[in-house]
């Protein structure tokens, strides 16, 4: 089992930034690639961005490139989401979800952990 604690939502207003945290527990942080999701109300649950098991490799869904920035920290077993320059659009509950293996970064089905989520609230 791994255990997955989202952290740092908020209210920002458009162009503003904030970062999220996903803190990890249970197993072997580093046996799993980390993602995360996102659901605005009405709509289904979308794939933001991904991080590979080494860190190495990092998907990014159309919307968020070059504004949204994955990292993770082995150390802190935590996988982070830094987001500038948000929009109303961006306005979600965010997910962190764990998968053990490198492939099918954007498919929510091959995920195996999944966080409770964070709200994101960006007003115009």
């Amino acid at each position: 089992q791994v255990q997955l604690v989202e952290s740092g939502g908020g209210l920002v207003q458009a162009g503003g930034s904030l970062r999220l945290s996903c803190a990890a527990s249970g197993r072997t942080f580093s046996n799993y690639a980390m993602g995360w999701f996102r659901q605005a109300p009405g709509k289904e649950r979308e794939f933001v961005v991904a991080i590979s098991r080494n860190g190495a490799g990092r998907y990014y869904a159309d919307s968020v490139k070059g504004r949204f920035t994955i990292s993770r920290d082995s150390a802190k077993n935590t996988v982070n989401l830094q987001m500038n320059s948000l929009k109303p659009e961006d306005t979600a509950v965010y997910y962190c979800a764990a998968k053990r293996y490198s492939t099918g970064y954007a498919e929510q089905n091959t995920y195996d952990y999944w966080g409770q989520g964070t709200q994101v609230t960006v007003s115009s």
